[in-house]
């Protein structure tokens, strides 16, 4: 009884390990493709990105310029 339980387990777990490759496979596929996408329609540039490594400077120009927020206190004061 013992060795069909075992045969049981090694049976699911084939299966179980069949599944997680093909999601693995899926997830790395869609963020292939996000990328892609992400980089034709101009939303990011990625070689910008890839320069990070080389231009790690205090004094270097960010990549991207940050927005500037307002503070809680700033927005409680424009509000009153």
């Amino acid at each position: 009884m013992s060795m069909d339980i075992m045969g049981m387990l090694i049976k699911y777990q084939a299966y179980g390990y069949f599944f997680l490759i093909v999601f693995l496979v899926t997830v790395l596929y869609w963020y292939y493709f996000h990328l892609y996408k992400s980089e034709k329609t101009g939303r990011r540039n990625f070689e910008k990105y890839g320069k990070i490594a080389l231009e790690d400077e205090i004094y270097n120009k960010p990549i991207e310029p940050m927005p500037i927020k307002k503070s809680k206190i700033e927005q409680q004061r424009g509000a009153k």
